[in-house]
């Protein structure tokens, strides 16, 4: 039983975890930092998920995990059970492996409807986009909305629109640039995708949901952060004002879009020269790894 409470103690850990990072305003200083102990959150949630009803199942073997699933494993083999193992108990372990399934079953759905979006989004790219000269590296969208997007994958494709153009002037123009370009380098795409599956296989915890909408907005500012070392503050939030008065801004599925989340918020802190809370954050690193470490120690042992 002792297993299955520090299961039910991490849980418990994560959700607090969480409501913290989600009401600190020092991760908008340190976005990176802040991106990796959300994983970590996120990695812990998972594994404690599967664990806990797989410890509440194998409370009569009396070890960690790992080792009680080996045995019960061993035991099934030779038909023989321990005294106390029931159906119910056995039933627990099946809950904590079909948790691990649908965690599993959500993440490669989740994989596969985006790359099928961005395999379909770029094909009709090779159809109706073209190349501008004056952009290197950037693909052109005759279209009159807002549009500046990174759509990610082994070959990565940065599109504007012609409403961009004729929204921004040059050096905004090339802030956006670096934004998605710092999209496909730093495959943020992939960072984001763990909490998508998450929030599919754990749809009943509400903060999981709000989890997502926070790294999202973190991976967001990480490209601010990358575009703002090349291009300076001030073109970079003059072109998230445009992009927060233009009215129609277009991001297709699967694409990271520069004008998707909390323009004001990313505008604001733009402006604001404050440096990154190194002691915060390391302590941040330091509670959420031990978090996730909890977990994965109970699995191995």
């Amino acid at each position: 039983m002792a297993y299955a409470v520090h299961f039910a103690g991490a849980v418990l850990a994560c959700w607090l975890t969480a409501q913290v990072l989600a009401a600190s305003t020092w991760t908008w200083r340190a976005p990176r930092v802040a991106i990796v102990c959300w994983q970590a959150v996120g990695l812990a949630l998972g594994l404690s998920a599967m664990g806990l009803p797989m410890a509440l199942g194998l409370t009569a073997y009396d070890r960690p995990t790992g080792g009680a699933l080996l045995a019960l494993a061993d035991d099934l083999g030779h038909g023989t059970l321990p005294a106390g193992v029931t159906t119910v108990h056995l039933a627990l372990v099946g809950v904590g492996f079909g948790i691990g399934a649908v965690l599993l079953a959500t993440t490669v759905r989740s994989v596969h409807s985006t790359v099928r979006a961005q395999r379909r989004h770029r094909d009709l790219l090779t159809l109706v986009a073209r190349r501008d000269p004056t952009i290197p590296g950037a693909l052109v969208l005759d279209h009159p909305g807002a549009a500046a997007y990174c759509l990610p994958g082994v070959r990565p494709r940065v599109v504007v629109s012609a409403g961009t153009l004729s929204l921004l002037d040059r050096a905004e123009l090339a802030a956006v640039l670096a934004h998605e370009r710092a999209h496909a380098q730093e495959r943020h795409d992939l960072v984001l995708l763990p909490f998508t599956a998450l929030c599919r296989a754990l749809p009943w915890f509400r903060w999981v949901r709000a989890a997502h909408d926070r790294v999202a907005l973190l991976v967001e500012m990480r490209a601010d952060d990358k575009a703002r070392e090349l291009h300076a503050e001030a073109p970079l939030a003059g072109a998230l004002r445009r992009f927060a008065a233009a009215g129609d801004r277009v991001t297709p599925a699967g694409a990271l879009g520069m004008g998707d989340r909390d323009l004001d918020v990313r505008v604001q802190r733009l402006l604001v020269a404050d440096r990154p809370p190194r002691l915060l954050g390391a302590a941040a690193l330091a509670v959420t790894t031990t978090l996730a470490a909890l977990p994965i120690s109970l699995f191995l042992s």
